[in-house]
């Protein structure tokens, strides 16, 4: 049996040796926890750095006499020792694995004990990813949830599932203590808990077994039973898995023997505020954003293990990882390396199991050349899992290559040179799959904020690498997910890397939109301008390009249609966005009863002037619109009033523009641009239910402030206040600004049942109101 260990803890932010004996003062926290709460901007990461304590009672039933109890701690930050009624009982010096201590001989059953933790949350340059600058903030604590697991003096100790075929399952049992005689029994359970196989540990056929894939992620249940020469049974224990194949060729990646392009972003595990203490709830949060909301089909973990709730929706919503050991391009000494080899092991060991981890990252992130080291990586993870091939992540061109994939940082494009660099000039072996692991990120940083050419410039950058990577590469996961805090060396002046494809709270800039366009879900539309002609220079309005997976979009001005938007049908994209470079279409012919060849050239000659400007027409089109003239009796104010009405749309009536998403002859989505002055907030809340169980549940709150027509009000920039009453409390500040016209904020269960209610404010908006209900799981029990 396994008890959380979350609640009932105290913390002190300045460790004592009375401490784990129980002297000095403390305050009362739950887990996860960080050991400071931090500021959203202007992080200085020596605030969190320390050398702290946590300790709680742990109340062992006499019953429990005999039996063998193990602590597990899931997230420690960085360098740990645990410490049991004043006694040292163990270290370990990962803060992005799971460890697990044998307690049994350090407890006493039928009375009250002391744990305590002494925790080095400083950049510790022992241990990786520490040694040099971090381009990315490693915040300190208990971050992850603590257990103690009670078990017989014979247990299982570890169940191992790989499936070399869609209807064929290898399945690993490993056991300690187990008496001479004892048996083990295996059976494999579908998503409705219906047995479809048993037998003993080995090689288990289910003929009918449903595939795992990005589109239908069945999962499968393998439970093994230890069981004493009588029968007894000794141990249970579980493993979630799914039937599928996973195989890196030279042409590319194939899931089940069919080729998929792998399309996804990287993610850090970090939240305003918070820094890396988020519950379940967030984790799940997060790979549910990038399944349904950004439409990737894969995710890379940099740079380090995360969350295993959070690759537990990630096997849930058939979302393919690529996960890596701790580091960032610095390798240290022997000692160091020895550290990050321990790494690999458990990184190895505690997620093996997961059917959505494809590819194991057994390089330091973007360091340099060293066989003997990568060698040890390597053969390590095929020894512990021989079922998954490895990568390891360079910025070098022709690197050594020691994994069995090519993994590289392409940050080629610049916005006028191709989108990704030949696979001939990158890899030192066509044999092997080529993947970019990062692109675009520090080469366009972009705010919410930033003028519109910007953000949309973002969002096509990020298309036109992947549009190149589809050709020959087996994927690639774009920088980043979203925005994170960084160290002095790295980011904006207020020490923030704006690279992400959703701010920190995971709002949507209009990149998201390039990604949600390539994936088959729900309709997505997304227009890059708000096409008000302030924001065009000369209010001459620039290319403006439609994100959208439907198959075609409608252009309408102010009620009429316009034409039918084009794409590049030489794109290798599933869904190349639309150009709007032609704002007359057949209005001409409509509105004004030109017959099409007049039309024809006059568009030609109008949309010209609308790009140069009147003044800066170009010779061959003066001439074309003399000849006009000319030819159809025209005048130059004839010229200039048409220029008026159909391009400059300056000093009538403001221009109304549609955009209709068409699919299967459907219109299946629908945006107006148009000027507004009335402003209105969406609130979106993960979830409104809080759990309350052996710790705290937290939702996450996602605020834009739109208008009139429903879309992004980037210039917004206002006060946004959180009001919360109830049985929840804020995390983070009660008033912030809304940077892009967006914002968030956290709300964190207190322990007792009831509700909450959350306010959000503007004075410019109508308020919206959020209620909680606070639910309590039944209180585990001592058995």
């Amino acid at each position: 049996m396994r008890y959380s260990l979350c609640d009932g803890w105290e913390f002190t932010p300045q460790w004592s040796d009375e401490f784990p004996t129980g002297g000095g003062e403390a305050r009362a926290v739950r887990l996860p926890h960080t050991c400071k709460e931090l500021p959203l901007h202007c992080i200085d990461p020596e605030n969190y750095q320390m050398l702290c304590g946590y300790r709680r009672t742990l109340d062992v039933p006499a019953g429990l006499a005999g039996k063998r109890l193990f602590l597990q701690l899931d997230g420690a930050a960085h360098i740990a020792t645990v410490y049991v009624n004043g006694v040292e009982a163990a270290t370990h010096r990962c803060g992005y694995t799971a460890f697990r201590v044998e307690v049994t001989k350090l407890v006493e059953p039928g009375r009250s004990n002391l744990l305590a933790v002494k925790l080095d949350t400083s950049e510790n340059p022992s241990i990786p990813p520490f040694g040099f600058v971090v381009d990315y903030l490693t915040y300190g604590g208990l971050y992850r949830e603590a257990w103690l697991d009670v078990r017989e003096n014979g247990y299982i100790t570890d169940i191992y599932v790989t499936t070399p075929t869609l209807t064929t399952a290898n399945v690993k049992v490993a056991t300690d203590g187990a008496p001479d005689g004892a048996k083990l029994e295996v059976s494999i359970l579908d998503s409705a808990g219906k047995t479809v196989w048993a037998g003993a540990a080995g090689k288990a056929n289910v003929p009918d077994a449903k595939p795992w894939d990005t589109a239908r992620p069945d999962l499968y249940r393998c439970e093994a039973r230890l069981l004493a020469p009588d029968g007894m049974e000794l141990d249970r224990q579980e493993a979630a898995f799914g039937f599928r194949t996973a195989q890196f060729k030279a042409d590319g990646f194939y899931l089940n023997g069919k080729k998929t392009f792998l399309r996804g972003l990287n993610r850090h595990q970090s939240y305003p505020y918070i820094g890396y203490a988020a519950p379940e709830a967030l984790q799940r949060e997060d790979a549910r954003i990038l399944k349904e909301e950004l439409g990737c089909n894969a995710v890379r973990t940099s740079h380090y293990p995360q969350s295993q709730y959070f690759i537990d929706e990630c096997d849930r919503l058939g979302l393919l990882v690529f996960t890596e050991i701790p580091g960032w391009q610095h390798i240290g000494n022997g000692a160091w390396k020895d550290q990050a080899c321990q790494n690999v092991r458990e990184m190895v060991l505690q997620y093996r199991n997961h059917p959505s981890i494809i590819l194991w990252g057994v390089r330091i992130n973007e360091s340099l050349d060293d066989d003997e080291f990568y060698a040890r990586t390597n053969a390590i993870t095929h020894e512990l899992d021989s079922s998954r091939q490895t990568s390891g992540v360079r910025y070098l061109e022709k690197s050594s290559l020691l994994e069995d994939v090519y993994a590289y940082n392409d940050f080629s494009h610049n916005g006028r040179t191709p989108g990704a660099k030949p696979k001939k000039e990158v890899t030192s072996d066509m044999g092997k799959a080529l993947l970019i692991s990062e692109c675009n990120g520090h080469m366009f940083p972009t705010k919410p904020f930033d003028t519109w050419a910007r953000r949309q410039e973002q969002a096509l950058r990020h298309l036109r690498v992947q549009d190149a990577a589809w050709k020959e590469h087996a994927g690639c996961f774009g920088w980043c997910m979203f925005d994170y805090p960084t160290h002095k060396d790295f980011g904006s002046g207020d020490r923030i890397c704006y690279h992400g494809v959703m701010d920190a709270f995971r709002n949507p800039k209009l990149a998201a939109a390039a990604y949600a366009s390539q994936g088959e879900g729900a309709p997505v539309l997304t227009v890059g301008s708000s096409m008000d002609i302030g924001d065009y220079p000369a209010g001459r309005m620039g290319r403006v390009y439609v994100f959208s997976n439907a198959d075609e979009v409608a252009l309408y001005k102010n009620g009429v249609f316009v034409t039918r938007l084009c794409q590049n049908r030489t794109s290798s994209l599933p869904h190349p966005p639309f150009v709007v470079d032609d704002t007359i279409g057949e209005l001409l012919e409509t509105q004004e009863g030109f017959p099409p060849e007049k039309a024809k050239l006059l568009r030609e000659c109008l949309l010209a002037a609308g790009k140069y400007g009147l003044a800066g027409l170009p010779v061959s089109y003066k001439a074309k619109m003399a000849w006009c003239m000319a030819r159809y009796g025209m005048k130059f104010q004839d010229g200039v009033d048409l220029y008026g009405k159909y391009v400059a749309n300056w000093g009538g009536e403001a221009t109304v523009w549609r955009f209709d998403g068409i699919k299967d002859g459907k219109t299946v989505a629908s945006v107006t641009c148009r000027p507004s002055a009335k402003l209105h907030l969406e609130v979106k809340v993960s979830h409104t239910s809080l759990t309350e169980g052996a710790s705290y549940d937290m939702a996450a709150i996602r605020v834009r402030i739109l208008d009139g027509n429903g879309n992004p009000a980037p210039y917004a920039q206002l006060p946004v206040s959180f009001a919360l009453s109830g049985n929840a409390e804020l995390a983070g500040p009660a008033t912030v600004t809304a940077e892009g016209g967006m914002c968030g904020a956290y709300v964190r269960s207190l322990g007792t049942t009831g509700t909450a209610a959350l306010t959000v404010h503007t004075e410019q908006t109508e308020d919206v109101t959020i209620n909680f209900t606070i639910k309590t799981k039944e209180e585990e029990k001592w058995s």
